[in-house]
């Protein structure tokens, strides 16, 4: 039986007359990054919604990290608004429910603030409603929050011309990954027809929908000639699973995200396994900023393209 592993650090080791590759340990951790000279005329201000979550606070430091100007607002839900303000790297960013106010707040930012991007790291039951707040006001924005109607989603910031980057996964090696499965899908369909896959993907217990980044892979497979419904996707959500099935650390219990993609013959006699395993939000944080950064200069150059993926961004060398 032949069995292969592909893993993010992409070593290979020979076990008896098997290959192997290593386990995937791809542990992404806090980098510290130097601060990116950017031209003063691409340089966007970042306003995130929002801070209140752990992934919009790890944008909001990323950002400062890259030596951007955060917007000290960001738009969050009635019940958070409670706290007034929240700390994002030593900066009083103040929480914003919904309301009148808000339209009348966003109408001066955009005058404060000329180059402003919007980065949105919401939840999937408003993603639709935050994207109609944002043509409404016309703010380019970089979404990550996965989830929602998708393809209303996308027909909304179509329709509506506005630039955006929207994506379900922000770390730019994982969508190296992505592309790569979705080339080999285009220049090899059915490659894969007769097999049998199984997917399994592990994130923090308050993750509440399936991996996006799991169903993109998922559909690639698809044109692989696979049969498979996104549907059959397992989440593993308990932290006693995570550590002893996932192997997750239990230090990244609250911020990871581990998949695995089996793949295995017909007959049983060849099988293949496919993983990237992250823990924390950082590489995502940094990715995001990378695309706000792309934007900035899509609308600096007026493209006439206004629609992007981390694809594109990744494409056109944005990437720190």
């Amino acid at each position: 039986m032949q069995s292969m592993k592909i893993s993010c650090e992409g070593r290979f080791a020979l076990h008896g007359r098997h290959w192997r590759a290593s386990a995937c340990r791809h542990n992404t951790t806090v980098r510290s990054r130097t601060n990116l000279a950017v031209h003063a005329a691409m340089k966007p201000q970042i306003m995130v919604n929002s801070c209140t979550g752990k992934m919009g606070q790890a944008v909001g430091e990323a950002a400062l990290r890259a030596g951007l100007d955060l917007v000290p607002y960001t738009l969050c839900s009635t019940n958070d608004s409670v706290k007034q303000t929240v700390d994002v790297g030593g900066t009083a960013v103040k929480l914003v429910a919904p309301g009148p106010d808000r339209d009348a707040l966003v109408e001066q930012l955009k005058k404060q603030y000329p180059a402003l991007v919007v980065v949105d790291y919401t939840v999937p039951d408003v993603i639709n409603d935050m994207a109609d707040f944002y043509v409404k006001h016309r703010l380019p924005f970089v979404m990550g929050t996965t989830g929602g109607d998708r393809d209303k989603l996308i027909k909304q910031v179509q329709d509506a011309k506005l630039y955006a980057v929207i994506a379900p996964n922000m770390g730019k090696q994982i969508v190296a990954f992505q592309a790569m499965m979705e080339t080999m899908a285009t220049n090899f369909p059915g490659a894969f027809s007769g097999y049998k896959l199984r997917v399994v993907e592990s994130h923090q217990s308050t993750k509440k929908d399936t991996s996006g980044t799991a169903k993109a892979v998922v559909a690639s497979f698809k044109e692989l000639g696979l049969q498979f419904d996104v549907s059959q996707i397992e989440l593993v959500r308990k932290p006693e699973e995570q550590v002893s099935v996932m192997k997750v650390p239990e230090s990244a219990l609250n911020g990871h995200a581990f998949h695995t993609y089996q793949l295995m013959s017909g007959d049983g006699s060849v099988s293949f396994e496919f993983q990237h395993n992250v823990v924390g939000r950082t590489t995502y944080a940094e990715g995001t900023v990378d695309a706000c950064l792309f934007l900035a200069r899509q609308i600096e150059n007026k493209a006439e393209k206004t629609l992007y993926n981390m694809v594109d961004v990744l494409r056109a060398g944005a990437m720190r």
